[in-house]
């Protein structure tokens, strides 16, 4: 049976909630696999038999949509089994080239496959292989196929990470870093009334996500009432008081996870970086008051993702020092 240590260290969300749903189905079909191969067994090589024998134990495969044996040279020896018919079309049929042969094969017990694209159905399935084996040679293999559009049907989406997640950017950009040094941007002339107008559109007309763009002078903002499409706006339409004729007044999130005096701060910090040093400096941020996270990304194009209450904890000293580590031990 697959045993997962859910506590290991430096496992992402995502790590955890794919081993998760893999030791889930583990457990489901461990057990009534492993007694289908102890019966295919008896009868192995005898392809009708092994198709009666598969038929009749589909119904103990929860969510199961096909099921079929093939040998030791990866060629099926039964039929395909799919909603308790068989097709002997499937008989003798290469299934060497199969993702789930690229892995070591389980020459005991169960494996499950990684994701694939399932060449019958057109599917994103899951394989569950289990050895069958007469005393202690090793016969062959019983797989079974489960498409994710069931496995799934009740599945919550992805929590989104909140812990400090840091990304290295393209080595050919890191290594010309020192040859190049910040201009003065629009953006960064007029910084204190860019900051202005993102707070206020974010505090009181609906904004949920801003990326300020400050080498390139722009932004693009997110609306809680339209979050599938994007505005982006100029520097000089930013700092324009009218701006906020665009954007109706929205009453701020009552289930945000930053308050305003909060996205104040921020911004206050992100000011700080961009002007911190002239080789090492803040090329772009972005901040998002209903998961309560903000992005930034460096001239080095290193980039670092973490909620906004851990940035806020962080001082300039501790960047200065943190991106001059980075760009050091690349």
């Amino acid at each position: 049976m697959m045993q997962v240590n859910l506590k290991e260290f430096g496992m992402s969300a995502m790590q955890k909630i794919i081993l998760e749903k893999k030791a889930a189905l583990a457990e489901s079909v461990g057990i009534p696999l492993s007694a289908l191969a102890a019966l295919c067994a008896e009868v192995w090589p005898d392809a009708d038999a092994i198709d009666t024998t598969l038929q009749r134990h589909l119904k103990d495969l929860t969510h199961c949509e096909t099921l079929y044996a093939w040998d030791l040279d990866g060629r099926e020896i039964s039929s395909l089994i799919r909603d308790g018919v068989a097709d002997p079309a499937w008989r003798g049929r290469d299934l060497s080239h199969r993702p789930y042969l690229k892995n070591n094969l389980p020459f005991k017990g169960i494996m499950l496959s990684s994701v694939y694209q399932s060449a019958y159905s057109g599917k994103e399935c899951v394989t569950a292989l289990q050895a069958v084996r007469r005393e202690d040679q090793l016969m062959g293999f019983i797989a079974a196929d489960f498409s994710l559009n069931k496995l799934l049907a009740d599945t919550p989406a992805l929590a989104a990470e909140s812990q400090w997640q840091q990304f290295k950017g393209d080595p050919a950009v890191r290594s010309t870093l020192f040859m190049q040094q910040r201009v003065q941007s629009l953006l960064d002339e007029n910084i204190d009334s860019v900051h202005d107008t993102v707070l206020t559109l974010m505090s009181t007309h609906g904004i949920f996500h801003s990326k300020i763009h400050y080498s390139s002078g722009r932004c693009s903002f997110w609306l809680l009432e339209d979050p599938y499409s994007y505005r982006i706006h100029g520097v000089l339409e930013i700092i324009d008081p009218d701006i906020s004729l665009a954007y109706p007044l929205h009453d701020y999130p009552a289930v945000a996870k930053v308050t305003p005096s909060q996205l104040r701060a921020a911004l206050d910090g992100l000011k700080a970086l961009r002007f911190a040093d002239e080789t090492i400096y803040l090329r772009s941020a972005s901040l998002n008051i209903m998961n309560g996270m903000i992005g930034l990304t460096f001239s080095c194009d290193g980039s670092h993702y973490m909620s906004i209450d851990e940035f806020l904890e962080k001082n300039l000293v501790f960047w200065v020092g943190e991106l001059a580590t980075e760009q050091t031990s690349s």
